[in-house]
Parts: C-alpha cells; structure tokens; sequence
C-alpha cells in the first residue's frame, strides 16, 4: 500500500513560495548533504501527485535542467517518474510522463494508494495539498525548514487544523536545513 506524503520546503516562519525576483536572493539552502538526501527521496518514490500550479511550472522546468552540471541525477528521475494531476481545468492526454486524476480526489488518491507500494510524493503546500489535509488523505509530512525568516509569501497550511502530528524523525543538514517528518496522530 502507497503511502502519500507532502514535502515542502519552507522558512522557519512558514513562507513556502520562494519569490523568483528577490533583489537579495532566495531563502532556499541547500548542501551536498541535503541535496544527496532529496534526491534519494525522489529516487526511493513510486510517482509525484501534483496540483495543476505545480504540474505546470514543474514541467516546466525540470526538462531544460537534463544537461545543468549538478542537476543531471535529479531531472532525470523528476522528468522520468510517474506523475499523477489533480486539476478541474486541464484535459489529457497531459506531457511530462503525467496521466490526469479522474472524478474525486478521495477515491483517485485511495485508488493510487491501492496501486503503488511506495512513496507518492506531493511537493507543494497549495490547494492540492489542503485539499489532501482536509479529507484526511495525508499519511505523512516532511518539511525542509530552511534557516530564514521570510516577509513575503503564501504561509503553510493557512487556514488549515486544527492536525495533532507525530514527529517521527528529524535530520538536521550541515546548511541548518532540518528536516522535520510528521505523521498524523490517532483520533482519539
């Protein structure tokens, strides 16, 4: 059985859209440590669940870093892995090794669920991901808080809880990146 689990790179106080225009640069850190890590993540997963936004700019992206020094192992696995769109507005046959979710998300997820052993990463913290919160389809969270406090940007989960978590494991990087992994707590 699959399990499906968000990962979300994000500020200490929350920001999890790093700004593309930042006059002093992004707040994104990254190390030889944490970038082996992430790419063992994505290497260890069986597909990506992706929102339409993220499809999109994923998309791309990923395809013009195959050639990028530092970059060839992970575009590789991002351009050849499954990946699975939950969105109202596109119409297949979708590009970028990606199928479209059909009907509801509950039981598309439940059904990809029943049909992967591993991993099913969603790497966003948006709508998708809040949709997946809310109809308590999340059996795991990994966050990749990264050493900055940030002033600008979309917040993780607003609006979202009250979700007692778990902390199950924690790895901190050279950089001061910590990864935190959650799981949702029993119901009482």
């Amino acid at each position: 059985m699959g399990r499906l689990i968000i990962n979300v790179a994000m500020t200490v106080n929350g920001a999890f859209e790093e700004p593309a225009a930042e006059p002093q640069g992004g707040w994104l850190v990254t190390d030889p440590h944490s970038m082996r890590a992430g790419l063992e993540m994505w290497q260890a997963a069986d597909a990506m669940v992706l929102g339409r936004r993220t499809y999109e700019g994923l998309a791309a992206v990923w395809p013009t870093l195959v050639n990028v020094p530092g970059f060839e192992a992970y575009a590789a696995r991002m351009n050849s892995m499954p990946k699975y769109v939950a969105s109202r507005s596109l119409a297949g046959p979708l590009e970028w090794n990606a199928t479209l979710l059909d009907g509801d998300l509950a039981t598309a997820i439940s059904r990809l669920k029943s049909e992967h052993d591993g991993n099913l990463i969603v790497p966003s913290a948006g709508g998708l991901a809040r949709d997946l919160i809310a109809q308590d389809l999340v059996d795991e969270y990994w966050f990749n808080v990264n050493p900055y406090l940030w002033a600008t940007g979309e917040r993780v989960f607003d609006a979202i809880g009250p979700v007692r978590l778990d902390l199950v494991n924690t790895t901190t990087f050279p950089s001061g990146v910590v990864r935190l992994c959650y799981q949702p707590a029993p119901k009482e």
